[in-house]
């Protein structure tokens, strides 16, 4: 038997967007399809939309996740923001918004390999996710998925009231597992949320980094990218 880089592991939390579904294929794939549905975006690039998009997106998630504005804020402003940046009609952006929205979630699918290790994790270990974001988009892909079954945990920013990083999401989540906080595996893609806030709450961590981010990789018990290996780990 192989040694593995993990040792008195109980239960496996899962971080949800990029590490087990592919929230940013969907949402290219999204903002492709809304494009070509309005008539206003016909001189606009696909390039054009999403930086712009992005660039909203990224400012206004900042701002809630540092309380400053509500759900409802970033969620009309995201479009209203990015077709203003467009010089276009900001009218239409709840329209673009239910588009995108109906779309996006057309487009979910299992990021490549995680399912079948998923599944392979959750018959031998405790195991459940813990993610940010709100939460009946979330519900809608976990249940999509059949991502939690009887007796497994789920752990949501929006109904925790606080997002990762932040210890207290990890603190709600290790009193879920009803272990030690060294007994639990912590899986994501992000750095900063998944890995740093992992460690920080005392979790032992697997960093799915597809793209090879170069980021301090030694703080994490295990870098992947590709989910044989973290089953090779989990299964020597």
């Amino acid at each position: 038997m192989k040694e593995t880089v993990f040792t008195g592991i109980r239960f496996v939390y899962f971080d949800l967007d990029d590490t087990l579904l592919d929230h940013k294929s969907a949402q290219m794939k999204a903002l492709d399809a809304t494009l070509a549905e309005f008539d206003i975006f016909e001189h606009i690039s696909s390039e054009e939309f999403k930086k712009a998009y992005h660039n909203r997106n990224k400012e206004l998630w900042h701002l809630y996740n540092h309380g400053k504005i509500d759900k409802d804020e970033l969620r009309y402003r995201r479009f209203a923001d990015t077709l203003d940046e467009l010089g276009l009609d900001n009218g239409l952006f709840d329209k673009v918004e239910s588009r995108y929205m109906h779309h996006y979630e057309h487009s979910w699918d299992w990021v490549p390999g995680a399912d079948a290790v998923y599944d392979r994790i959750r018959e031998n270990y405790a195991s459940g996710i813990v993610t940010n974001g709100f939460a009946n988009i979330q519900y809608k892909k976990i249940d999509k998925f059949d991502l939690v079954k009887n007796g497994e945990k789920t752990v949501i920013s929006e109904e925790v009231g606080y997002l990762k990083p932040h210890p207290k999401i990890f603190e709600h989540a290790i009193e879920l597992a009803g272990v030690q906080p060294n007994q639990v595996l912590y899986v994501g893609d992000s750095f900063n949320s998944d890995i740093e806030g992992g460690k920080r709450a005392g979790l032992q961590t697997a960093w799915y980094n597809p793209g090879n981010t170069n980021q301090k990789p030694d703080e994490a018990d295990l870098v992947f990218d590709d989910f044989s290996v973290l089953a090779n780990q989990l299964f020597p």
